[in-house]
């Protein structure tokens, strides 16, 4: 079955721009519709895993820190 839509100008050149080669306007409002924004991930993560994620995240800012600083002392030695 099919419905049939109404689209503005504007709406459907946005529409028009985001069809893939060999993509019906079907599969596109499908692949958008089914896009996901970052809120809808707000609490996925129990408050435990989204700390350990910080942790990672700033251990790992941290070594990378620490490793540029190494870098520029090396290079201002030469």
């Amino acid at each position: 079955m099919s419905k049939s839509i109404r689209l503005s100008e504007d709406a459907y050149e946005r529409l028009e721009a985001r069809k893939r080669e060999e993509e019906t306007f079907s599969d596109v409002v499908l692949r958008l519709a089914g896009e996901r924004s970052l809120l809808e991930l707000a609490g996925v993560l129990s408050d435990e895993e989204a700390d350990a994620f910080r942790e990672a995240i700033d251990e790992r800012r941290d070594r990378r820190s620490d490793e540029l600083e190494r870098i520029t002392a090396e290079m201002e030695k030469a």
